[in-house]
């Protein structure tokens, strides 16, 4: 009773509560740009957070971090550039329905959703922290190489359309992933001697590539009758919370699904959105549903995951001291600094400083919805300008975002080369998801295979010997057959068809 006096007395203390506050409004103000991500925005209030004490420093980056995955549909849904690389997996369906007068309507789906997926990995990481943590802690090379090749499965679920041009896009992604230094041996590959490429193509001017700046360039191409942006009009919080009761179960999965991936170190929330939509597109009845239902549905499980993603990677940080993504691996970094110790003996010896970290986040995903409100309907104000002096400053800080991940004129270079990319891919109806999805996933499976194989000797048994290895492996391997026999089958049952 004494600890939760203490932890209640610590979280409702004012100078805390502004530090979220404005740790909010920082973050949804960074994600809303294309090209400022979470982890850019955590690491940018490291040289401030230093200077406070230790729990505000922490509710600082939890609290920017969530706010930035979040504000990254608004520019995702609104212009069809996805803010952060965790939008990315569902800006189609927001940004269509914004073109059919339901942008409230999409972006309060994801609001409502990214707070709540974040409120189920706060109680998940409150309650099971431990236990989750030791199952984390028994995946090896073998797992992750199995978890990799499974999420390559989002790519034929998430291509829509033709499998043929989405396994294109998918190759297109992996071979992307082969440019820079082999991460075994370290041996320069495909680098053309360059050494901007040394570290390989990064995800961010790719992505502000094959999103933001193809946008902008079929819009010059093809410029649209109206002169200025669709508009957000009508309620935003009644009819999130309809779509939250008609969707609920696809929004506990899409958070469920995002406190477990986040949970596996390296994860991340992006691989997280990923897997929850395409789960919600092929394993939802709602989901496979190509109107505003179904987008709201794919949405939803999406948006839901991407939050919850950012409580599970706590699990292992706090439990083992073990940094679930780079954000954590930040929190770790300033918590030693304040002398906070993460790891086992943090329940032991400051179990109010590891539960008033645990309360801050059940704060700062309450705080998202009457922030992420406001939020929405400033944008709306902005996107009322003329569409050209919109896409004027969009571009700036495409180049602004994209500059400031490497420092260098070469990213600058390639958001160019990769907007043409995407402009040609998309008018030749190839889709650009899956090329992203082989992007984020193909370095992993290369190095988890690569170290499963020196470890085995080059014994490909290895793959199947651990229980939990050969349980995802099966399911992989029964994944890719269940694809390939739903292309065979209809067209075996189109020739069978008596003509006439």
């Amino acid at each position: 009773m004494v600890m939760f006096y203490s932890v209640l007395s610590q979280l409702t203390d004012g100078y805390l509560l502004l530090v979220i506050l404005l740790s909010a409004a920082y973050g949804l103000i960074i994600g809303a740009i294309p090209g400022l991500t979470a982890l850019m925005a955590s690491a940018l209030l490291v040289p401030f957070v230093i200077f406070m004490q230790p729990i505000p420093a922490v509710a600082a980056i939890i609290t920017a971090s969530a706010m930035a995955i979040f504000a990254g549909d608004i520019p995702g849904a609104l212009l069809r550039m996805p803010g952060t690389p965790a939008s990315a997996a569902y800006t189609n369906d927001a940004n269509g329905m914004v073109l059919r007068g339901k942008g409230a309507v999409a972006l309060g789906a994801g609001l409502i959703a990214s707070s709540l997926g974040g409120l189920i990995s706060a109680l998940v990481l409150s309650l099971a922290a431990p236990s989750l943590a030791k199952i984390a802690l028994i995946f090896s090379s073998v797992e992750y190489f199995w978890l990799g090749v499974l999420g390559l499965s989002c790519a034929t679920f998430v291509s829509g359309g033709s499998l043929a041009k989405g396994l294109v896009s998918l190759f297109l992604g992996l071979s992307l992933a082969t440019v820079g230094m082999d991460p075994v041996s370290g041996i320069p590959r495909f680098s053309l001697g360059s050494p901007d490429l040394l570290g390989g193509f990064g995800l961010i001017p790719v992505l502000i590539g094959l999103f933001a700046v193809s946008e902008l360039l079929r819009n010059a191409a093809n410029p649209p009758r109206a002169e200025a942006l669709p508009s957000i009009s009508g309620p935003i919080l009644v009819p999130s919370l309809i779509n939250l009761w008609r969707h609920r179960l696809g929004t506990l999965r899409g958070g469920s699904i995002g406190t477990l991936v986040g949970a596996l170190p390296g994860a991340g929330s992006d691989i997280a959105a990923w897997i929850s939509y395409a789960v919600a597109r092929r394993g939802s009845r709602k989901g496979r549903r190509e109107d505003d239902i179904g987008a709201s549905e794919r949405i939803m499980s999406a948006s839901a995951a991407n939050n919850a993603s950012l409580g599970g990677a706590y699990i292992p940080a706090t439990v083992f001291g073990i940094p679930g993504d780079a954000i954590t691996a930040i929190v770790i970094s300033v918590m030693f600094i304040k002398g906070i110790n993460p790891g086992p003996t943090l329940f032991l010896n400051q179990p109010e400083v590891i539960y008033t970290i645990f309360g801050i986040f059940f704060i700062a995903n309450l705080a998202l919805i009457p922030l992420g409100i406001l939020c929405i309907r400033g944008f709306g104000y902005i996107l009322r300008l003329p569409r050209a002096y919109v896409s004027a400053v969009v571009l700036m800080f495409c180049i602004l975002g994209a500059f400031s991940v490497e420092n260098t004129l070469f990213s600058v270079g390639l958001i160019a080369l990769f907007g043409l990319l995407g402009y040609v891919m998309e008018s030749n109806e190839i889709p650009l998801a899956p090329a992203i999805l082989g992007l984020i996933l193909g370095p992993m499976i290369e190095e988890t295979f690569m170290t499963t194989m020196l470890k085995s000797r080059g014994d490909l048994s290895i793959f199947f010997d651990r229980e939990i290895g050969a349980v995802l492996g099966i399911v992989t391997v029964a994944v890719w057959a269940g694809v390939v026999l739903l292309q065979i089958w209809p067209k075996k049952k189109l020739k069978s068809k008596p003509i006439g």
